[in-house]
């Protein structure tokens, strides 16, 4: 007999098919470059095996704080939670199937009103409710690997969750990730927005890892 499609299954596939590192993840050190309009700036960094990160060789402020913030959102995307720790609490139903193929996924339950769009068996779009607004992600860049796919081009956008109009300029991400020792490891990230009508580049260098 043939099983009928479900989009639990559908979602459930996409979501298992994300990269993440194993229980054997053993954490790496690296230095860190920030490149951006204030400057150039140098640091140390490290995440360990439970996913804690630590940034050294710079003082506190402003420029650590957003090193900080890139190891946070590395960590934050490898991590291997279950589908059911994830999205246990919720329901999903088919939206609308878009002209490029990929299916709108509607959830329900707890995290109702999010939606997400699937398509090769990744994720490739994002509608997510964060505290007072919401986040749409728009994904156009992948990496297949054999322990599954990672974003490497993706834009992202804040709204208001009341008026649906954008808190701020989209932002456009473009990822360099490298095979070091069996584990993907993100090198290079660049981070566009727009200021004052003009684009504004920041450019993260994450070199010299070595595992352990």
């Amino acid at each position: 007999m043939t099983q009928t499609l479900t989009a639990e299954n559908l979602f459930r596939s996409a979501y298992e098919n994300r990269y993440t590192w194993d229980s054997d993840f053993p954490g790496y050190s690296c230095d860190i470059t920030l490149k951006s309009k204030e400057g150039t700036f140098t640091a140390q960094a490290k995440i360990g095996a439970d996913l804690k990160f630590e940034i050294s060789g710079i003082e506190e402020g402003p420029v650590k704080k957003a090193m900080e913030q890139q190891l946070w959102e590395i960590t934050i995307h490898r991590v291997n939670h279950s589908f059911e720790k994830s999205h246990g609490d919720n329901t999903f139903t088919f939206g609308e199937k878009d002209e490029n193929g990929a299916v709108e996924i509607l959830v329900g339950g707890a995290s109702e009103g999010n939606r997400y769009k699937v398509k090769d068996n990744n994720v490739c779009f994002v509608y997510r409710r964060m505290g007072k607004g919401i986040v749409a992600i728009n994904t156009f860049g992948l990496l297949n690997t054999d322990q599954g796919y990672l974003s490497t081009g993706y834009d992202s956008v804040y709204l208001d969750a009341e008026t649906l109009q954008p808190r701020g300029p989209k932002t456009v991400f473009n990822d360099t990730f490298e095979n070091v020792d069996g584990y993907y490891v993100l090198t290079n990230r660049t981070i566009t927005t727009e200021e004052n009508g003009a684009p504004v580049t920041t450019e993260y260098q994450f070199s010299n890892v070595v595992l352990g």
